[in-house]
């Protein structure tokens, strides 16, 4: 998470949309300065934030569902910096259930695809197997602005602009997923990992205004699971405010 108390904004970083290049840049060039931890959720900051910082500008970023998996697959599949691995040390003021839960996670998913050597359907298949959401449900529409990784560069241009700060140059990308070497669509390329995509992810991705391909012709099963997602986000917002 990135604070500036001169521009008066505040970065959520949520994994996997392009966070580590914009607070990289928010820091060099924006007067911005960590705060908790890189992955803290807006809420962690609201309940250590001043009544003045509570108004700070608050943004954060947003990408398609089904990109995220195939960059998730990928991270697991090259070993990302190590990570994996050689899992890093709870950093500080990541709580110890949080560490237990996502760390055990990582390392059930990345010796699944490294022991199997499973292709991304396989791994897809696998684990994903209830509505897709994230932490953006419980506060990005409420923030002064999104960034959506598909459009990253303009949308953060437009985000300093919004706070009064004119852009020094263009968003240098870091961190890329190595390996992908086609689009995120074409590797879900079964039938069945396709209409399951539509299941476990189309709410989500109907509530930020993605859309399927066409020829995959999934719309009927895109609300198969509406109930299921709306049961489970009660308990996963619960969890992100805690």
């Amino acid at each position: 998470m990135i604070i500036s108390h001169k521009y008066r904004y505040i970065f959520t970083e949520l994994p996997l949309t392009a966070s580590t290049a914009i607070a990289k840049e928010l820091i060099e060039h924006y007067d911005g300065q960590e705060i908790l931890h890189k992955h803290a959720s807006y809420s962690k900051f609201l309940k250590i934030a001043s009544e003045d910082e509570k108004k700070y500008f608050s943004f954060s970023g947003i990408r398609n569902p089904l990109d995220k998996a195939v960059s998730h697959y990928f991270k697991y599949l090259s070993d990302h910096k190590g990570k994996y691995s050689n899992p890093p040390k709870k950093p500080n003021k990541v709580s110890q259930l949080k560490f237990f839960i996502d760390n055990g996670v990582h390392q059930r998913k990345f010796k699944f695809i490294s022991s199997k050597k499973a292709t991304f359907n396989a791994f897809f298949m696998e684990f994903y197997n209830i509505p897709y959401s994230d932490w953006s449900l419980a506060h990005h529409k409420k923030m002064n602005a999104v960034i959506f990784f598909e459009n990253v560069v303009e949308d953060f241009d437009r985000a300093l602009h919004e706070i009064g700060i004119e852009p020094k140059r263009k968003l240098p990308m870091n961190n890329r997923t190595s390996l992908k070497d086609k689009t995120f669509w074409e590797y879900y390329d079964t039938e069945n990992a396709r209409i399951k995509a539509a299941k476990i992810f189309g709410p989500y991705v109907e509530y930020w205004g993605y859309k399927f391909p066409l020829e995959w012709n999934v719309d009927k099963f895109t609300n198969k699971m509406r109930a299921s997602y709306e049961f489970f986000n009660l308990a996963k917002i619960f969890y992100w405010k805690l």
